[in-house]
């Protein structure tokens, strides 16, 4: 015999009425998706080195680093253009700075700017360590941009085709409008918390969108269950209690992955916390568009066909 869980979200026997606020959840995801793409346009992504091009130098300093010594010493390199910033301990240091112009001693030049950083922040603060130095041109950027749109448009494409052949196109149209508005407001956290947008970024993106496809596949079965199950039931009807029976699950799932991730986003250092902190979103705003976005939109496009042709069946 089974014994009953410790803690459960909602009671077995609990019936919430999802599809009385289908059009406040349209509408509401349907505003933040569109002032998501004001975002992305103004101010826009913070492009990360991978995108955008540049060098970027990692030191760690003996004691807290000295910001002011460490720009009076780049200056002294005429290294004006720097952008300096403390990541993870107050001991680590973040520099980037612009690629020099593309041309046949770029190479060189890029080398020599690096050697000068590497003598400026040791003379400002002696003991310090470089720990990496990394460059990427004009023309590796765009072609990493390029290649992450693809992967998330390639993504959305192979989504669209695995719900379709495994559901009815209803349950795939709503599936990828509700990962398109999905990635929207993700785009939009993106800039306004000023994560630099990345390969990284885009990792995590297309975790979300692979952690968002599974939850609405889980309400899906569901529904497709009842929909044999209870052969006159409305739809609306229909849909609130496939969400109420798969609820439990869904929260319990998103939950755990919210925990799992929780750290990372807190101690995991400039490289892991952005990546972490999105995935905390992205898991938050996949399970909700589930529940409010997913089922309304398939509850619009499907109501009249997918009844009749199972009653018609």
């Amino acid at each position: 015999m089974l014994s009953r869980p410790l803690f459960r979200f909602v009671r077995d026997d609990k019936r919430i009425p999802f599809m009385r606020g289908r059009y406040a959840g349209l509408a509401t995801s349907a505003i933040l998706s569109l002032l998501s793409v004001v975002l992305f346009f103004a101010p826009g992504l913070k492009l990360g080195l991978d995108f955008r091009g540049g060098i970027v130098v990692e030191a760690h300093t003996q004691g807290p680093a000295d910001f002011g010594k460490l720009r009076a010493a780049l200056a002294e390199q005429h290294i004006t253009a720097a952008g300096i910033q403390s990541f993870g301990a107050p001991d680590d240091v973040l520099i980037q700075l612009d690629m020099p112009s593309s041309g046949p001693q770029q190479e060189a030049e890029t080398q020599q700017m690096v050697d000068h950083v590497r003598h400026a922040v040791v003379e400002a603060q002696p003991g310090t360590q470089v720990l990496r130095a990394d460059a990427v041109g004009a023309s590796v950027s765009k072609e990493l941009f390029r290649d992450g749109l693809l992967a998330l448009g390639s993504s959305l494409a192979m989504i669209l085709i695995y719900i379709w052949v495994r559901f009815e196109w209803e349950f795939a149209v709503s599936a990828v409008i509700t990962l398109v508005l999905d990635l929207t407001k993700t785009v939009g956290f993106l800039a306004i918390t000023r994560f630099q947008f990345d390969l990284v970024m885009v990792a995590a993106i297309l975790t979300i969108l692979g952690y968002s496809t599974n939850d609405k596949v889980v309400v899906y079965d569901r529904v497709r269950e009842n929909l044999r199950k209870y052969r006159t039931m409305p739809l609306r009807e229909l849909l609130d209690l496939s969400i109420n029976e798969t609820l439990n699950r869904t929260l319990g799932t998103s939950s755990t992955v919210f925990l799992a991730a929780l750290p990372l986003a807190i101690f995991g250092g400039h490289s892991l916390s952005g990546f972490a902190t999105v995935m905390l979103f992205g898991i938050v705003v996949g399970t909700s568009s589930s529940i409010f976005i997913a089922a309304p939109l398939l509850l619009l496009m499907g109501e009249k066909r997918l009844r009749r042709s199972k009653v018609a069946s």
